[in-house]
């Protein structure tokens, strides 16, 4: 299998489970229209989550490598703020289109600490799935994709999280040899230096086995908006369920916050793992479509 096809799977799975964790959002959807067998009515559009996660595989499918400065300009010219992206996250990206270099529009942020936001995290799952049985070009790339935008090490740090277990994913389909939860989060601790994200990853480990509600209370689910707050969870999940998109995506719903981005990151992971084939029919065709410029 090419390994643009999992970048690719990686990304639908990422789309559904961000279109999906929107609707969460309007009221009067509930859990229940998941767990009765059915889904939320209508189009489900997509976020910021799966606009930026396009200009990321799109950069990748015509180049197959990170240009920062090519990827920049992707990411601001195709944002679209009506998308949902946070505040800090679009006064970067206009200033980048406005000519300011993203070296300095990413470290200004944040009274120059730079962001430590889940952005990065939750747009990188294809790259890792791109890179599958080498992670540590996966590491690489991604830390090269989250610099663009995020100027501070947990927001980096959770980028290179995401891509890991992705590109783990991606290759224990390939080889057709699972890996148990601990096995994948190990593999993920293994490129992760000390910082909160990396806390937050040993701590996940530690829950495996417990129940959605301890682990998102442990651990966040993603409302604080950090990758501190989300990428431990997220990673939880998608070891727990690597075998299981539905599942998954399900217990980002059951855990609350941040629902989109959870999901967009599980739905990525796991995705690359199970391919476009688990993910539900409807759930595909409920899906807002993708912009053009992915492939």
């Amino acid at each position: 299998m090419p390994h643009t096809d999992l970048c690719d799977d990686s990304l639908d799975g990422l789309s559904v489970g961000d279109a999906l964790g929107a609707q969460f959002f309007v009221p009067g959807t509930t859990l229940d229209d998941l767990t009765d067998g059915t889904a939320p009515p209508g189009s489900w559009p997509w976020t910021d989550d799966t606009e930026m996660a396009c200009s990321l595989a799109g950069e990748l499918h015509r180049h197959g490598t990170i240009d920062q400065d090519r990827l920049a300009r992707a990411f601001a010219e195709h944002c679209e703020p009506y998308r949902g992206y946070g505040g800090g996250a679009v006064v970067v990206l206009h200033r980048i289109r406005d000519g300011v270099p993203w070296r300095d529009a990413a470290r200004d942020a944040f009274d120059g600490q730079g962001s430590m936001g889940n952005g990065a995290a939750m747009r990188v799952a294809p790259l890792g799935a791109l890179h599958a049985g080498d992670s540590r070009t996966a590491a690489l790339e991604a830390l090269r994709s989250a610099e663009v935008t995020h100027a501070h090490a947990e927001g980096v740090l959770g980028a290179v999280a995401v891509a890991v277990a992705a590109a783990e994913a991606g290759w224990a389909r390939l080889v057709r040899n699972p890996p148990r939860p601990a096995e994948l989060l190990d593999a993920v601790l293994a490129y992760l230096v000390d910082s909160q994200v990396r806390h937050g990853v040993e701590q996940a480990r530690r829950l495996l086995g417990r129940s959605v509600a301890e682990a998102a209370y442990e651990l966040g689910n993603g409302s604080r908006v950090l990758a501190q707050d989300t990428v431990p969870f997220a990673l939880w999940v998608a070891a727990t369920h690597l075998a299981d998109y539905p599942a998954a995506v399900l217990s980002c719903v059951e855990a609350g916050g941040d629902v989109d981005t959870t999901a967009a990151i599980v739905g990525g992971i796991v995705a690359a793992h199970t391919g476009r084939a688990g993910i539900p029919p409807l759930w595909l065709e409920q899906r807002e479509p993708l912009p053009a410029y992915v492939r």
